[in-house]
């Protein structure tokens, strides 16, 4: 089912993947160079409804309205707070989540929303080559605030390897994986293996979110 969500930014789209008894729904955006089409969002969308997760796959307006590139993150945070009554509509507590921007905006709306918890794929820690422009304060926002905070992070990612993240941050790594989580046909771990692995470890998780 789509939903359409008028927002200040114009109109987004929800796509659920309803679980029959919903104990959680999980809010997934993606991220700048894309939308929901990613291998790791389509793959949570299949596997998660089995578990009692409804997931909702959501298009920023931009991306509606088939622009190339992402607004200002003030203009990506205040269409995701517009549709986050929409979100909440269904009556499960709501996990904050996305891909690279959309793990940010996560990140930096969920305390304030009421999020149940935050699940971050591809946070981009930094922009390629600057280590130096750590985003880690995003990060810690959400956890700060007491959130539970995954993150799920390939090991190859040139935004931000898992060794760099801060102390503490809780963390899935995705071997040989990409910022993308694409994983090259000479590795010891297959395409469809990693996508499995990221949606298990993903799913033990929201276990241990209160539903």
């Amino acid at each position: 089912m789509i939903e359409t969500v008028p927002t200040p930014a114009g109109d987004a789209r929800i796509h659920w993947h309803p679980a029959p008894r919903a104990r959680l729904v999980l809010a997934l955006g993606h991220g700048a160079g894309g939308g929901i089409e990613a291998r790791d969002l389509q793959a949570l969308a299949a596997a998660l409804p089995a578990h009692g997760v409804t997931v909702a796959l959501v298009e920023q307006p931009w991306r509606v309205a088939g622009k190339k590139v992402a607004p200002a993150p003030k203009t990506l945070d205040a269409a995701w707070t517009a549709l986050w009554p929409a979100l909440r509509k269904p009556g499960p507590p709501v996990v904050a989540g996305g891909r690279s921007a959309g793990a940010r905006v996560a990140c930096r709306t969920a305390a304030g929303l009421g999020a149940a918890a935050v699940l971050a794929l591809s946070f981009p820690l930094h922009p390629p080559g600057k280590p130096e422009k750590s985003r880690a304060d995003e990060l810690l926002g959400a956890s700060g605030a007491g959130l539970p905070t995954l993150v799920v992070q390939g090991a190859k990612d040139p935004f931000g390897r898992p060794g760099e993240f801060p102390s503490g941050t809780h963390l899935v790594p995705v071997p040989h994986g990409d910022h993308g989580f694409a994983v090259p046909k000479k590795a010891d771990v297959g395409q469809e293996e990693a996508l499995a692995g990221i949606t298990a470890a993903v799913a033990e998780w929201l276990d241990g979110i209160g539903g």
